[in-house]
């Protein structure tokens, strides 16, 4: 009875044990199939069997857990999501080669993220390690995103400069105009800037604004540089080519050390003659008053003490493409006027013939001009003579200064560059601001605002020479009245500056119906002048009542002075 008992559980395990062990060696979890027709191996073998097949059902349980796809296909998937990392490598590089612009790039990155989303969400979203890692991928995308930007921008730049040249529309010398990039900046390099007074270095008195405690005038400060200047011409500016609209040419000056811009940026436009296209000249005759802009008479102060201080000078226009209506600022050259020679002595007061060079003060032998120096440089006297009337070159007459312009000159900032016909004006008003802030202040230590609309609002119209002509107007016709002492008498010129500001430009500032000043439109500027110089803008007690003149929402910056805000550091 015992045998047969026997008989039934060994044909029993076979049914069962045999099966589970066929499928265990075939997915390679144990190594040989046991002989069970041996009773007591068998029996011997059962329970070692049994726990073989409880680990197994643990181990399948927790792949099934971490891995959501059959065990089966772990390599495949592997496969896939390593094509899919590969693919998403080459998408970013590919996006971080091209130069799109940035609203582009940001709608591709954002689908690429939306991508990412999607096939993340197909996987399990248990998987933390997964996460990180993207997490970590996108915020490499982000600082890729940041470097390109400014890679981009300054690429955009030279090709914009290239396809220009490639098209013929501009010599191979010119370049992106970097004086008038300074002034789109902001009022850094801006004469309303450089107008106010500078403060010490312990910021708790002014350093360039000073009082005579005899006369109660402004202490007059010689500085290193106090020069007076005239741009005459220049010569064989090659023009543009075909397909750009030349709105304005001008050079921009500043005083310059080699390697900084010392000073504000100061523009004077060039009277151009058709007939003669390739020379440039300044200063036009006319009847009446010169305008600011066109007015070629310069003056300089600056009190940097390096030994290549000197005067910079760029040739630009200003430029709209016929095909896109793409507006643009270039360089025509560039020439460096060293105030100082070898051993440190001024240089000397004459007519200078600086040579213009192409690209930027930076570039070095750049051309202006592909046939310049293509055949070499000739050895006759006769061919050098030709080839002198052929090298571009910017005439500057550098004159001393008399008597009354040096009086002048240092009652201005220790560094600053103007036009010699405002220079009165600015005087007197440097005699008014130090008044305010030297003599009427409560304390040297109050820093209140002050209640002035001239502190306030004369700065800006250094900025619109349109504004400071219609000023310039107003005061000849005034000063026309003065006695010969009275001109001489300073309380009387404050008086009479307020009384002309205030009763001639000072509303034209905040006025509604005049259009917001635009550089070389010339529509606008027509506008403007028609208004400053309209019979009915006259300021009087009714134009300040008057229903049928708009003005600007009222603001305290109109009629106070910030002095926290306003001096020079």
């Amino acid at each position: 009875m015992g045998y047969k008992v026997c008989g039934f559980v060994l044909q029993l395990k076979r049914r069962i044990v045999v099966p589970e062990t066929r499928v265990l060696w075939q997915q390679g979890l144990i190594y040989s199939i046991p002989d069970f027709t041996n009773n007591e191996e068998s029996i011997s073998t059962s329970p070692a069997l049994s726990r073989i097949k409880l680990s197994t059902l643990d181990q399948r349980h927790d792949l099934q857990v971490d891995e959501p796809a059959p065990v089966g296909n772990y390599d495949q998937c592997k496969r896939e999501e390593e094509k899919h990392l590969l693919t998403l490598c080459e998408r970013l590089q590919s996006l971080a080669l091209q130069l799109q612009p940035h609203d582009e790039m940001a709608g591709s990155s954002q689908t690429e993220q939306e991508s990412e989303e999607e096939n993340t969400d197909e996987q399990d979203e248990n998987s933390e390690d997964e996460d990180a890692d993207e997490e970590e991928q996108d915020d490499n995308m982000k600082v890729v995103h940041t470097n390109w930007n400014t890679v981009r921008k300054a690429f955009a730049e030279i090709d914009a400069t290239d396809v220009l040249s490639e098209m013929g529309a501009i010599p191979p010398g010119f370049r992106p105009s970097t004086l008038s990039r300074l002034l789109e900046e902001g009022r850094s390099y801006r004469a309303s800037h450089f107008i106010q007074p500078k403060l010490s270095q312990s910021q708790l008195s002014f350093k360039d604004l000073h009082m005579e405690p005899d006369t109660g005038k402004v202490h007059g400060r010689p500085s290193r540089v106090s020069l007076t200047l005239t741009l005459w011409s220049c010569r064989m500016i090659p023009p543009p080519g075909v397909g750009l609209q030349v709105l304005s040419r001008h050079v921009r000056l500043c005083a310059f050390n080699g390697s900084q811009v010392l000073s504000n940026i100061h523009t004077v436009r060039v009277t151009y003659i058709s007939k003669i296209p390739k020379t440039w000249s300044f200063s036009p005759r006319m009847t009446g008053m010169l305008p600011c802009l066109l007015d070629g008479d310069c003056f300089l102060r600056c009190d940097s003490e390096s030994p290549d201080l000197g005067i910079l000078f760029e040739l630009g226009v200003t430029y709209i493409r016929n095909s896109t209506g793409e507006r643009g600022d270039l360089s025509c050259g560039w020439a460096f006027l060293k105030l100082f020679d070898e051993s440190g002595a001024p240089i000397a007061l004459r007519t200078q013939e600086l040579t213009i060079h192409g690209g930027t003060r930076f570039e070095k032998d750049t051309d202006m001009d592909t046939t310049s120096t293509k055949k070499g440089y000739p050895t006759g006297v006769f061919q050098q003579v030709l080839l002198s009337r052929r090298i571009t070159k910017l005439v500057v007459k550098h004159k001393s200064v008399n008597t009354r312009s040096r009086e002048l000159l240092n009652l201005l900032p220790d560094t600053v560059v103007g036009r010699l016909s405002t220079l009165h004006l600015l005087a007197t008003y440097r005699q008014i601001l130090a008044d305010a802030l030297l003599l009427d202040r409560i304390t040297m230590y109050n820093a209140d605002l002050i209640c002035s609309s001239v502190l306030a609002s004369f700065p800006d119209f250094l900025d619109q020479a349109d504004l400071m002509d219609a000023f310039r107007k107003s005061w000849t016709e005034s000063e026309n009245n003065l006695r010969r002492s009275e001109k001489r008498d300073i309380n009387v010129l404050k008086q009479m500056f307020v009384s002309v500001f205030m009763g001639s430009v000072y509303l034209l500032l905040y006025s509604v119906e005049m259009p917001a000043p635009c550089w070389a439109d010339e529509e606008v500027e027509s506008q403007r002048a028609r208004f400053i110089y309209s019979p009915s803008q006259k300021t009087s007690v009714q134009t300040l009542l008057s229903s049928q003149c708009s003005h600007q929402a009222f603001d305290m910056a109109q009629v106070t002075y910030d002095l926290i805000n306003s001096a020079q550091l």
